[in-house]
């Protein structure tokens, strides 16, 4: 996988997550997957459609989850991961593919994002046609860490034609 697909997602994830809550998140070490997984007990996965396609998990634990919803809510306190903490980390998968399919658009990609779809439990095990996923942690103060998994590749019709 290119670092050039990779690299929006985290720009993207550090954007948002700063305009949402008011924090910088600290990158830890970038890690690879032959494939999609994720041990994480909260996920939001978006799919990516376009030049460049695969799927995007953002896990956290339940804790974290809950506290990123409490913040995104205005500090609303979210004693369990209820429907409207789904929603707001729902609206934060959204925001963040979003964010990072402009950035590659910017690159002159033209992609397109899959509405989130969130995924609880833990050992979650995706299937994505055997490509392979890159791994980005943020750590983010006072919040927890978010695992960014990103597994993307060129379309084939666009890779066989280049």
């Amino acid at each position: 996988m290119k670092v050039e697909y990779v690299t929006p997602f985290v720009a993207g994830s550090v954007s948002v997550i700063q305009t949402l809550i008011n924090s910088t998140p600290e990158r830890g070490k970038l890690s690879a997957r032959p494939q999609m997984f994720t041990s994480q007990q909260v996920n939001i996965v978006c799919g990516i459609t376009g030049d460049i396609e695969g799927q995007v998990i953002y896990g956290m634990s339940l804790l974290t989850a809950n506290r990123m919803a409490s913040k995104m809510l205005g500090g609303q306190p979210v004693p369990q991961f209820d429907q409207l903490a789904a929603s707001a980390i729902a609206e934060l998968g959204n925001m963040i593919s979003g964010n990072s399919v402009t950035l590659l658009a910017q690159q002159s990609y033209t992609c397109d994002i899959t509405p989130p779809t969130i995924v609880k439990g833990s050992n979650v095990k995706i299937s994505t046609l055997d490509i392979p996923a890159l791994v980005i942690p943020l750590v983010v103060a006072d919040v927890g860490e978010i695992e960014i998994n990103v597994s993307l590749q060129q379309r084939k019709a666009k890779a066989e034609a280049a």
